[in-house]
C-alpha cells in the first residue's frame, strides 16, 4: 500500500484523524503490517494488549463479550484497541478476520510514545479528545444512575 493511502486510512481513523500529516507519516513508517487469512485470529480475549490496530483492508470481527451480545465488525480505518495505545491491559474480546483476507497496521505503545514526543501538539490534541470522551462517559453514567428507581 502506498504511503498516501496509509495516511488517508489513518486520517479517517478515530483519534488519528486529529493528528497532522507528518505525525501520520511517522506512524505509517513505524507501524508493522499484518495480513490475516479469513477466520484467522488477530488476538484472543485475555491476551496482553500492548498496542492497537487500524484496519487497512477487509473486516475484523470482534466477538461478543457476553452470551447475549452480537459481534461487531470493524472495517477500513477502524481503530481497534485505542486504550492499548497508551496502557498495557488485557484484550476484552477475541478478534478474527472476517470472510475475506484482512490487513491491519499494528501500532505499538512505543510507536505512539515516539509520535507524541516528536509531535507535542498531537499529544495535546489527543489529551483533550480523551478527556472529552471520559467526561462524556462519566456524564452518561451519572445520568443513567440518576434515572434508576430508588
Amino acid at each position: 500500500m502506498a504511503l498516501d493511502d496509509d495516511i488517508a486510512i489513518l486520517a479517517a481513523a478515530p483519534l488519528f484523524g486529529l493528528m497532522n500529516r507528518d505525525a501520520l507519516r511517522l506512524i505509517s513508517f513505524a507501524a508493522e503490517r499484518r495480513r490475516l487469512e479469513p477466520g484467522a485470529v488477530l488476538f484472543s480475549r485475555g491476551e496482553a494488549a500492548e498496542g492497537g490496530f487500524v484496519v487497512t483492508r477487509g473486516t475484523v470481527v470482534l466477538e461478543p463479550r457476553g452470551p447475549s451480545g452480537v459481534p461487531v465488525e470493524a472495517g477500513p480505518s477502524a481503530l481497534i484497541g485505542q486504550t492499548a495505545l497508551f496502557l498495557t491491559l488485557e484484550r476484552p474480546t477475541t478478534a478474527r478476520a472476517g470472510a475475506a483476507p484482512v490487513e491491519v497496521m499494528v501500532i505499538t505503545q512505543a510507536v505512539m510514545r515516539r509520535v507524541l514526543e516528536v509531535f507535542p501538539d498531537a499529544a495535546a490534541v489527543i489529551h483533550d479528545a480523551l478527556a472529552d470522551e471520559l467526561t462524556a462517559l462519566t456524564q452518561a453514567f451519572a445520568g443513567s444512575r440518576a434515572a434508576e428507581p430508588r
